[in-house]
């Protein structure tokens, strides 16, 4: 009995010594400003509740505005967070990778998107991704999707587009952007396997940013439930996909998936179904939202301004016109798309799809004279710089001329991320949106059937009613 009280003793002051020295290291720090908010759930419910109210910069704005413009600290997900401001703070996170931090995941987040086993190793995971998909997604290797693409988004204009007077554009532009994600990384067209994959990529997407409590009926819980649901349907495909590799059956094309398992023979990784798989989601989590998002937004846009909507179609009306009958689209197409790029880039930064992303200090460091200690967590966003007036006059202009010469100031526009984490499917997502813009400016003139409809954030920008238009066919 005195021997487990002596031994109670000595861990009860080990703790108390080591949140002592814990306490008088970080004392010695000039930390950020800011507030951390609720004991668990921090300030995440008001990060949530901005979004939800359509205005989810408010959250940055106001803090920056209060603490430091540069970088204060608050807590989110269930931890305590550094948020980096502006331009420089965009451009030290991005050229600071394994210097000073390193790629994070929140805990609530990995547990909607990986399986269990790769929930402590997400940075791991994240790497081997990254160490495969470039090669994939260079321009040189995605050229020969443009026809696909083209002829994908065309076949779905003519079914779901054409036979109806109105239209909501964000389900519409979720089931191009996600069919067209599937066939390209998987050669996957079968309308059963699409419907199972895609439904539950709806809770996903709204698990990842949620108060993480998981009791039924939650965003978070609902986001864990179709994270497993969608990962067990990626193993079917995946393994299914090996059985045809290893009876040698002639595959159509080398798609995203066949060369991750090609690959995985090579490293003689055989057992790497669930890391494939986990790659594979990453880019579908994208494809279902952020792309979708985006060509909303842009839709939106154009029937906003009509005088942008004109020479949008002017430019894809030329294009066009060079094209012989039934003849797809091709790179040189797309390299002509210069204008329609600029109102993309305007609309994403009204509108960002994402709005950014999380590090972990991997030492301490010191920036704009606070210090972040080793292990504390980072977050950089596109709130503080895309309706800045310091970066972009007139914020809440559109106006897609910043985007025309040398664009906008460095790193004060980074919908894509940067540095060496820049997003590897960006060039996937601008010729996606180009060629999907093509086809619907080509073919329609559109107007809102609710000219004030609201924008909501949940957690990426999307019009409170989907968006209906009203459709005009203008090349039958």
């Amino acid at each position: 009995m005195v021997l487990t009280f002596l031994h109670l003793a000595i861990l009860g002051l080990s703790l108390v010594f080591i949140i002592f020295f814990h306490r008088r290291k970080l004392s010695g720090f000039r930390l950020p400003p800011g507030n951390t908010g609720w004991p668990i759930i921090g300030e995440t419910l008001e990060f949530a509740m901005n979004h939800r109210r359509g205005c989810p910069e408010k959250f940055v704005i106001d803090r920056m505005c209060k603490f430091s413009p540069e970088v204060f600290k608050t807590s989110l997900f269930g931890e305590k967070i550094v948020v980096f401001c502006g331009a420089s703070g965009n451009k030290f996170l991005f050229t600071s990778h394994n210097k000073s931090v390193t790629s994070w995941w929140p805990p609530s987040m990995a547990k909607v998107w990986f399986f269990p086993e790769n929930q402590e190793n997400t940075v791991e995971v994240c790497n081997k991704m990254r160490s495969v998909l470039p090669e994939f997604l260079k321009p040189d290797a995605l050229q020969d999707y443009i026809p696909v693409m083209d002829s994908m988004a065309k076949e779905q204009l003519e079914t779901d587009w054409s036979p109806h007077k109105q239209v909501q554009v964000f389900s519409l532009s979720k089931k191009y952007t996600f069919a067209s994600a599937c066939k390209v990384f998987m050669n996957l067209i079968d309308p059963e396997q699409l419907t199972r994959l895609s439904n539950p990529f709806t809770h996903i997407v709204a698990g990842l940013i949620s108060i993480p409590i998981k009791i039924p009926g939650t965003a978070f819980s609902r986001g864990v439930e179709g994270g497993k649901i969608a990962r067990e349907e990626l193993l079917a495909i995946i393994r299914q996909r090996k059985r045809e590799l290893l009876e040698n059956k002639e595959l159509k094309s080398i798609d995203l998936l066949t060369r991750l398992l090609l690959a995985s023979y090579e490293n003689g990784e055989t057992n790497d179904e669930k890391q494939i798989a986990n790659k594979i989601i990453g880019l579908l989590v994208a494809s279902h939202d952020t792309m979708s998002t985006a060509l909303t937004c842009i839709l939106n846009y154009l029937a906003e301004y009509p005088r942008v909507y004109e020479d949008v179609l002017h430019e894809q009306m030329e294009i066009a016109k060079s094209k012989n009958p039934g003849e797809l689209l091709n790179w040189d197409d797309v390299k002509k798309m210069k204008y329609s790029w600029c109102v993309a880039c305007e609309a994403m930064r009204l509108s960002p799809p994402v709005p950014g992303t999380f590090r972990e200090a991997i030492t301490d460091f010191t920036y704009a004279g606070f210090t972040i200690p080793k292990g504390w967590k980072a977050f950089w966003t596109t709130y503080s710089t895309n309706r800045n007036p310091k970066y972009f006059p007139d914020p809440e202009k559109f106006d897609p001329s910043r985007f025309e010469g040398r664009g906008p100031a460095p790193y004060s526009f980074v919908p894509f991320g940067g540095g060496p984490r820049m997003c590897p499917g960006k060039e996937y997502a601008r010729l996606a949106t180009l060629v999907f813009m093509h086809n619907v400016v080509t073919k329609f003139k559109w107007r809102k059937v609710n000219p004030d409809e609201k924008i909501i954030y949940n957690p990426t920008p999307t019009p409170e009613n989907g968006l209906l238009i009203h459709l005009e066919i203008i090349n039958s």
